[in-house]
């Protein structure tokens, strides 16, 4: 079951409508950090925009076809075994997280981004065991939890909360865009 469950999500390769909403916020060529890549379809679209995507999973097999490409650094690392962050030092214009969770990294994620980088974040919250999976609390965001990890070093440009049935999963989903020490953003 969990092997199918991972199968159909990998076969997703459509972007989330999230990501590709608030995807222009990123400067051009800006550089892009896709954490938990599964097959790479978030990275794959800044690919096609010219920029440098590293990609990071434990997973890095749906990625095979990226390794000769000249802008793609694919990162193989369980994010969540204890070992120490992969990219210590690295800073990105862009990080793009979409269905996955481990709050250890929240300051992670928010220290590897660059003045005037941008976070979209999107994944399952409270409510969504009524749907379909994850339903491991551990695994759910609390209601704001985005808003409360990033309010104080982000500035939220986009913020949802809800049953979101316009995207990859349908689900009980939170939605967030911020960017880090942004003066003014042009919302398009």
């Amino acid at each position: 079951m969990c092997c199918e469950r991972t199968l159909k999500h990998l076969r997703i390769s459509d972007p989330s409508p999230w990501v590709t909403r608030w995807s222009s916020l990123i400067k051009p060529g800006g550089s892009v950090l896709d954490i938990a890549a599964g097959s790479g379809r978030h990275g794959r679209l800044f690919l096609q925009r010219l920029s440098p995507v590293t990609f990071v999973d434990k997973n890095v097999e749906p990625l095979n076809d990226l390794v000769d490409h000249s802008q793609a650094t694919i990162l193989c690392a369980d994010l969540e075994d204890g070992s120490p962050w992969p990219l210590e030092g690295k800073t990105f214009d862009a990080v793009i997280v979409v269905n996955y969770l481990f709050r250890p990294l929240f300051p992670k994620i928010l220290d590897s981004l660059n003045p005037g980088g941008v976070l979209i974040y999107e994944t399952f919250a409270e409510g969504n065991e009524a749907y379909c999976r994850p339903r491991n609390p551990d695994h759910l965001l609390k209601c704001n939890e985005l808003l409360d990890k990033t309010n104080t070093q982000l500035q939220t440009i986009a913020f949802e909360q809800g049953l979101v049935t316009n995207a990859d999963i349908t689900g009980v989903k939170q939605r967030l865009t911020a960017v880090k020490e942004a003066n003014l953003i042009e919302i398009k």
